[in-house]
């Protein structure tokens, strides 16, 4: 929709997650380096945690990119409510493997076969579990066994371990002391600063093709952290908005004012969410149940306004042509 009027080769804010768009922030740039530290130790476990939509996901997607080559076999869970046996079923899925039908030794003895084999060909298997905070305790007991798999002295499973801060309590539980022991770098994603923002949005405008069409000014960029406290997903959720706004409004240049326009109409909406205080307490949403939502009302909001913003287009060239000299 407004990709065209802008000149854009695609949608610079979709919600969801693309390595491509992956911004080094500093909190970004020193967790990658705390996965790539966990990598060439090839043991233990390396722990991320973060707000809702801070980044982490897409943050593993640019990680899993820069592997491809590094001879890293990487796999990824996203789905951790699952008890312990579902949960080994799944990781050897995830690497390929057959798991259908077969009791939880012969799923060990596969995993350790694989693993092996793995190492033998000079390559380090990488397992990366996402939504850590969802997970059974004694699922996350069986992740540590996991880790026991060794060939030499030399550990043949690393993991990594991403989620949000309510893991933190979950660490403290006092079956989990030998999990911890294994923890050997762990780091929280904040949002981004004020000066981020600013980066952020240019970084994912820039990664589509923009020319400076449209222009943001500094009175802009400072309202939209403002309203999105630098969270990622948030921002990208208002910018998306924001430029439908101003292709339907042709609008070239964002200062304060269209932000805060747009603000105002959201807040109007169903769409809108009260700004968080910090200091009340709150319960936070489930990720995936987030972005399902919030795609699913962007889609039908946008297929109404495209059909209003072409009529209106067309309304407007009739007037033009009816009274040029207004």
């Amino acid at each position: 929709m407004y990709e065209s009027f802008y000149n854009l080769r695609a949608k610079p804010f979709q919600l969801s997650p693309d390595a491509k768009f992956f911004y080094n922030s500093r909190g970004h740039k020193r967790a990658l380096s705390y996965l790539r530290y966990g990598i060439t130790q090839g043991e233990g476990f390396i722990v991320i945690l973060g707000g809702i939509g801070t980044g982490k996901t897409t943050m593993v997607q640019a990680l899993f990119d820069q592997l491809e080559d590094d001879g890293v076999v990487a796999a990824k869970l996203v789905t951790t409510q699952l008890e312990a046996d579902d949960l080994l079923r799944l990781v050897a899925t995830s690497f390929g493997l057959s798991a259908d039908g077969a009791s939880k030794a012969s799923i060990l003895k596969q995993l350790e076969a694989f693993f092996l084999a793995q190492s033998r060909l000079g390559k380090r298997v990488l397992l990366v579990v996402d939504e850590v905070q969802n997970m059974p305790m004694k699922s996350l007991e069986e992740l540590r066994m996991l880790s026991n798999f060794q060939v030499g002295g030399t550990a043949l499973l690393q993991i990594f371990l991403l989620g949000q801060q309510e893991f933190t309590t979950t660490l403290q539980a006092t079956g989990l002391e030998q999990l911890r022991q294994r923890i050997i770098a762990s780091y929280y994603l904040k949002a981004l600063d004020q000066d981020e923002v600013k980066g952020y949005i240019e970084h994912r405008l820039t990664s589509v093709g923009w020319q400076g069409d449209p222009s943001f000014d500094e009175s802009a960029y400072s309202e939209i952290y403002s309203y999105t406290s630098g969270v990622p997903r948030k921002i990208n959720t208002f910018c998306d908005r924001l430029m439908l706004f101003g292709y339907l409004e042709e609008i070239h240049d964002f200062t304060a004012g269209v932000v805060l326009d747009v603000v105002s109409e959201l807040q109007g909406e169903v769409l809108y969410v009260q700004k968080e205080n910090p200091e009340a307490p709150r319960k936070e949403p489930k990720a995936s149940q987030e972005l399902v939502e919030m795609e699913q009302r962007l889609c039908v909001l946008e297929e109404k306004v495209e059909a209003f913003g072409d009529g209106l287009r067309s309304q407007r060239s009739l007037l033009a042509r009816l009274w040029p000299s207004r």
